[in-house]
């Protein structure tokens, strides 16, 4: 499948931030080629390797631009796969019926995405970081399940941004396999937080939540305005309407807290 309009956008404006990023295709789950952005730090790879979900919206440049430029001055390779695109689907946030879930095709990419980055030479050994936004998220939360179809050890850290927690918490058996962070704005409600509040309880010494005061869904995206959202599949109300907004003192402390938290180590 070629690069989708988004995806494209998403190469362009890494080169223009200075991250010359290549274009990789990576075999993923039922014979699917996905098309990935790929940039390494100047240099040795100091830190782990990171694979970035985006949300059910695909790649969102600007926002995934600003992470790229943080993780990759601190030493770490990341892979940027775009699960949806690759497969001929543009965004899938108004989609109730959805062919690539969160708990299945998505989980299947972000191990393949995970198993390509461990293969290549040059990358830290202890394991790979696995980070996503909003349905990202939601696909980190099933990837970081123990189950036994999980490399052993693939995965070392975990990081949701507002994921909708409410599915994983209602499954008694889902347990993370690694430290798992979850950042999260108390005024989202798209994804809303307590669910993620109850999750975090159960796993007390597994899970750590950092919840925003004020912030919305996608505070992180630098200079996105507040807005209504009408239609979407799945919301907290379950009317199909939510907000989001960037919330610059929240995304800059996610910035700081996130390196800090992929440093630590398995």
């Amino acid at each position: 499948m070629s690069a989708t309009p988004p995806f494209l956008a998403l190469l362009a404006l890494l080169h223009q931030a200075g991250l010359p990023a290549e274009q990789v295709q990576i075999p993923g789950p039922g014979g699917v080629t996905l098309n990935a952005a790929f940039v390494q730090p100047d240099g040795a790879a100091t830190e782990p390797a990171v694979v970035m979900l985006h949300g059910c919206g695909g790649p969102f440049p600007s926002r995934d631009v600003g992470w790229a430029s943080v993780l990759v001055h601190a030493g770490h390779p990341i892979l940027l796969p775009d699960s949806f695109g690759s497969r001929g689907m543009g965004s899938q946030c108004r989609v109730k019926e959805r062919a690539v879930t969160a708990s299945g095709l998505r989980r299947g990419d972000a191990i393949a995405a995970a198993t390509w980055l461990a293969a290549r030479p040059g990358t830290q050994q202890g394991g790979i970081a696995l980070m996503g936004w909003s349905n990202g998220a939601i696909t980190t939360l099933w990837t970081a399940r123990t189950r036994a179809d999980l490399p052993p050890g693939l995965f070392s850290r975990f990081v949701a941004f507002y994921p909708g927690c409410a599915s994983v918490l209602r499954s008694a058996s889902w347990q993370p396999s690694a430290p798992l962070l979850i950042l999260i704005g108390d005024r989202d409600d798209w994804t809303p937080a307590p669910p993620c509040r109850d999750l975090a309880a159960r796993f007390p010494g597994q899970i750590s939540l950092v919840t925003y005061p004020g912030a919305w869904h996608d505070f992180d995206a630098p200079g996105l305005t507040f807005q209504t959202l009408n239609g979407l599949a799945s919301t907290g109300s379950g009317t199909g309407t939510a907000h989001r907004g960037g919330d610059p003192a929240a995304r800059e402390d996610a910035m700081q807290r996130v390196p800090r938290f992929l440093a630590a180590g398995p």
